[in-house]
């Protein structure tokens, strides 16, 4: 295709198109390919006006300056080289590819098997060779400027030991809104509106933490079955946000609006990334972008380079001992840092990014190239500390710096007030930070990440709701989501009108969340746990687009609302509960902090009472030498107990029979005993009233 566009040399320096306000720049790496050719767009993105091979090649960087191109212009690339996939390379210029660091996309992917750089249903199957032009079922890549001047907004950079996350859905969480305008609805805007940010401000959270907002595809074999890819751990581009998140296609503003408004309401916003995989999946997936690009430098291979070595479950690994691959996630991450001021991110299976191959290493390239990082290494970093590969569970194996996802936190707790037997020991770990897991290199109590639900699971309602999965809605014959749930339905399996199996699962959310906002660590809440939110008992809707996956705001439990809001409240309120250091049995440190672990009976926690496994009630002091001394008692056997006191006067932060929290107790001080009902939590203060 002739072209009449005038192109220069430009530079290899900066990947991607960059426009410096004469003319655009592209920059695309490749080690292995013959000939890149740029191809550019009308604005609808249905018609190709030119293709301009980049003229040189440096560093294993292609890249061209067009004088004449624009911020909006439309463009993806057709890469040549040998289409070998037993050598590992998968090369097919008839296919267009997005272009890994392009900020915005514009049109979504249609599927068609003209996506794919073989012959769908060749006997040969990936070792055949498609020659059908793909351009018009792909998205088109868009040049877009820097950001522009913020107006004063910064990090806010809160305190990890401040720090309290809710997890959130952007489309979910006003998806069924009322006080968001229809057309804003599940977008960035519709979470930047004041009726959003004002309810998450009355809760008392300080971070969002986002699902995955990088542009990926609805997966064919979903579509099929007439569903969607609703969490978005599909990435088919790190520096591209959504389009489904836009009012506006390409309007970058819009995300930067909504962090900005956040912000301006002191809530951090953290990022959920995928950079362990992408949408291309295994060898027979289809040909979007890196495949296409340099399959054998974006991709780990197996042995037959034909083939992925895959421990994410989805076909592929990325390849961050390559390292321009290395340079692409870390160019991702500060761009959302300095161009986007996102906060912090959630990295899902980091196992994944830290292997040297089939064993895990703290200090890959990755995992070190953060740590010296001037940006990164001053954001809030969290791993999902597991990957599905040989040695990739890792949880506390992180190098300083990191926090990590306890999933030992949720078990734990969960079995605890399930009535489980035996779990009295891990819960003591638990609710002190996990020391034994994370106390070394100078980690601190804030480096686990405490959680009873997430996007991945029960619902904290639906927790207490059903003993067994229900994800028949899902189409794969309730094969999916995980089996081991530490649930418990207490009598019927979903929805009852029993007022006393109902007061009971109230009772069972409120001690839940109380154990979780009252332990030492780094809490995370669920989105709409505060408001009752169910799934119908589906713990994996990934794939569900409707009401289930929304946050229903007309059905909005106002109680445990203001029982989260106060328990928030009494956190932000008590440095006890959000001490730096861990605490210990004894007053070792400087400030004279340290706990205390006790029977319900009054005497203090012998060894061999530890091993009782029947012991589901217990209780623990934390002492301070400027604080009031903290009481936490949990009962989780079903019948009451009598609570015998230290010495001095107490008055009630917490009472989960009575469903009240917050910073000032509640009736009159008591001395010696106090009763606690069967499933319970209290939590006292000394007061010298």
């Amino acid at each position: 295709m002739p072209s009449d566009h005038r192109i220069e040399p430009g530079t290899g320096a900066r990947l991607g198109a960059t426009w410096d306000g004469a003319g655009t720049n592209f920059a695309l790496f490749s080690a292995h390919a013959e000939k890149v050719e740029l191809c550019l767009f009308n604005p609808t993105g249905k018609r190709e006006i030119a293709r301009i091979p980049l003229p040189e090649y440096t560093n294993q960087i292609w890249h061209g300056y067009l004088p004449d191109v624009r911020p909006g212009q439309l463009y993806g690339y057709r890469v040549h080289g040998p289409y070998a996939p037993e050598e590992g390379h998968r090369f097919n210029p008839h296919k267009l590819l997005l272009d890994p660091h392009a900020r915005a996309h514009s049109g979504e992917l249609r599927w068609h098997d003209s996506l794919f750089g073989y012959k769908v249903g060749h006997r040969r199957e990936d070792l055949s060779f498609d020659r059908r032009d793909s351009a018009s079922s792909m998205p088109k890549c868009v040049v877009t400027p820097d950001a522009s001047s913020w107006g004063g907004d910064r990090r806010l950079r809160t305190t990890w030991a401040r720090t309290v996350i809710y997890e959130a859905h952007v489309g979910g969480m006003t998806m069924g809104a009322p006080h968001v305008d229809e057309p804003l609805r599940g977008t960035f805007e519709g979470l930047a509106q004041p009726g959003t940010i004002a309810h998450l401000k009355k809760l008392g959270v300080t971070a969002v933490e986002l699902l995955p907002i990088h542009a990926f595809p609805d997966d064919r074999h979903l579509l099929d079955k007439g569903l969607t890819n609703w969490w978005g751990y599909n990435s088919m581009g790190f520096f591209a946000p959504a389009t489904r998140y836009l009012v506006q296609p390409g309007a970058l503003d819009e995300f930067r609006v909504m962090v900005r408004r956040l912000h301006d309401a002191d809530i951090e916003v953290i990022l959920d990334v995928v950079y362990n995989h992408t949408a291309e999946g295994n060898q027979l997936g289809p040909t979007l972008s890196f495949r296409g690009i340099d399959n054998a430098s974006y991709y780990l291979l197996g042995d037959d380079k034909r083939y992925y070595y895959d421990t994410t479950g989805t076909g592929n690994s990325l390849n961050l001992d390559n390292r321009r691959v290395l340079q692409m996630v870390m160019d991702s991450l500060r761009y959302w840092v300095e161009q986007c001021h996102v906060d912090g991110f959630r990295f899902d299976l980091t196992t994944t990014l830290a292997r040297r191959r089939d064993h895990f290493d703290p200090h890959a390239p990755f995992l070190d190239a953060v740590l010296q990082d001037p940006v990164l290494s001053s954001v809030k970093m969290i791993a999902e500390p597991w990957d599905t590969g040989n040695d990739g569970y890792q949880v506390g194996n992180f190098p300083p710096g990191w926090a990590e996802w306890n999933d030992q936190y949720r078990d734990t707790v969960r079995a605890f007030w399930k009535g489980d037997a035996g779990q009295a020991p891990a819960l003591a770990d638990r609710i002190l930070g996990s020391a034994e897991i994370y106390e070394h290199d100078g980690r601190r109590p804030q480096s686990s990440v405490n959680f009873i639900t997430a996007h991945d699971g029960f619902t904290l309602a639906d927790l207490v709701s059903y003993n067994h999965k229900h994800n028949e809605a899902n189409g794969e014959g309730g094969r999916d989501g995980h089996s081991h749930n530490l649930s418990w339905n207490h009598g019927v399996e979903g929805p009852t009108d029993d007022p006393e199996i109902v007061a009971l699962r109230d009772r069972q959310r409120r001690n839940l969340m109380a154990t979780l906002l009252l332990s030492q660590g780094t809490p995370m809440i669920l989105m709409g746990d505060e408001q009752g939110r169910s799934q119908d008992g589906n713990n994996n809707t990934y794939c569900q687009p409707g009401e289930i996956n929304w946050l229903d705001w007309s059905k909005t439990d106002d109680p445990f609302v203001e029982f989260v809001q106060g328990l928030i409240a009494l956190r932000h309120s008590r440095s006890l509960l959000t001490y730096r250091r861990f605490f210990h049995a004894h007053g070792d440190n400087s400030e004279g902090r340290y706990a205390t672990w006790h029977r319900l009976m009054g005497k203090d926690m012998e060894p061999e009472a530890w091993q009782d496994p029947e012991r589901r009630a217990l209780a623990v002091s934390l002492h301070g030498r400027n604080d009031r001394t903290l009481f936490l008692a949990m009962n989780a056997g079903p019948e009451g107990r009598d609570v015998h006191l230290p010495a001095g006067r107490w008055v009630r932060l917490v009472d989960t029979t009575e469903g009240f929290a917050g910073p000032e107790g509640r009736g009159d001080p008591v001395r010696n005993v106090i009763a606690i009902e069967g499933r319970s939590l209290l939590l006292l203060e000394a007061t010298d009233d």
